[in-house]
């Protein structure tokens, strides 16, 4: 298992590094990769004395205050969103689940698009807790989404995913409503809806650092009973696990990554679902292994899609949302087609 861990954990951190190779050295500017790199090693303590800068001081800038912090912030993200993704499939037992058909990152979108229209996130509420209320109000709608789906006491898979959808819709609308109700904030609401990486510094990225360390930490603390959750709850029980209360433990947990989140970059769809599933095929279903490289596969997957929307249509950026539904609405429906399928 160590090995197996070792040579994974290897593979993929090699392959996050040539990811953000790539991202670093592309880009709307056309900057030559020489400069991007010198850059990056005149930046270190010392290298003045060996290091003679030949290229233009806005070169310095794009890549230092721009690109390398969206760089961090899209690992930061992409990690956050594919681990609780990861959790809520493994409570869940239900590979179609993630923060964003689950409503609950639509929920969180609504706490901070209300701190927004009321100018709290810029008094008394500060960019540190803004996360705060967006968990709040994610936490409420992943509970209703549960409440809805539990019929006669037992949680019912069928209807997860239906619940899910209904109060994305109505969480939409209220958003939507809010977007209605001002014209000073309207561009800042409606990123929230549509989700992007730009015009966001280091400061951000320290913000949610912790976020993502204690939530990691957390669950990887529960790999192994997540991996008694497969064999079914009864089982669990019957191996010493205390089902309900772990269950919540790892939902309120994973809920608070995905608000921590939204709350930074707006809502950024199927990450959680696309990359714990395709992680999954190819190292199979142990939460030990399943985890840490789930963390590693969101950080390549939005460090790639960001890198797409703001350079296929470059100078104008997509906003980041479009560029995961784009990929992750199809691979929805198969993962939708291929279970429907097996339990005809």
């Amino acid at each position: 298992m160590r090995r197996k861990v070792a040579i994974g954990g290897g593979a993929a951190l090699a392959l996050l590094l040539l990811t953000v190779t790539f991202s670093l050295s592309t880009g709307s500017a056309n900057l030559p990769p020489a400069d991007v790199w010198g850059i990056l090693l005149h930046s270190l303590p010392g290298a003045d004395a060996w290091l003679t800068p030949h290229w233009e001081v806005s070169s310095e800038q794009i890549v230092l205050k721009i690109r390398l912090p969206r760089i961090a912030l899209a690992i930061l993200i992409g990690a956050m969103l594919s681990v609780a993704g990861a959790g809520f499939q493994g409570v869940l037992r239900n590979p179609l689940a993630d923060p964003y058909t689950l409503g609950v990152a639509s929920g969180s979108a609504v706490g901070a698009a209300f701190l927004m229209l009321t100018g709290l996130s810029y008094g008394l509420f500060a960019q540190w807790t803004v996360p705060v209320v967006a968990f709040a109000t994610g936490l409420l709608s992943l509970a209703l989404v549960l409440r809805l789906a539990r019929v006669q006491g037992r949680l019912r898979m069928e209807t997860l995913l239906l619940s899910g959808v209904v109060l994305q819709a109505f969480f939409g609308s209220l958003v939507s409503f809010m977007v209605s109700r001002s014209d000073k904030v309207i561009n800042e609401i409606v990123f929230w809806m549509l989700g992007s990486l730009a015009l966001r510094g280091w400061s951000y990225s320290a913000v949610l650092l912790p976020y993502l360390a204690a939530g990691l930490i957390v669950m990887m603390g529960y790999a192994r009973t997540l991996n008694l959750f497969a064999l079914g709850e009864r089982q669990a029980a019957h191996l010493g696990v205390r089902v309900e209360r772990t269950k919540v433990a790892i939902l309120v947990v994973c809920t608070l990554m995905t608000a921590a989140a939204v709350s930074v970059v707006g809502i950024i769809g199927f990450v959680g679902m696309v990359v714990p599933h395709l992680i999954r095929l190819l190292t199979g279903p142990d939460y030990r292994l399943l985890i840490p490289l789930s963390a590693i596969g969101g950080a390549v997957y939005l460090l790639l899609a960001d890198t797409a929307a703001r350079t296929l249509l470059a100078p104008t950026e997509i906003p980041i949302g479009v560029v995961t539904a784009f990929l992750g609405a199809p691979f929805f429906a198969y993962l939708l087609r291929r279970r429907s399928r097996s339990r005809g």
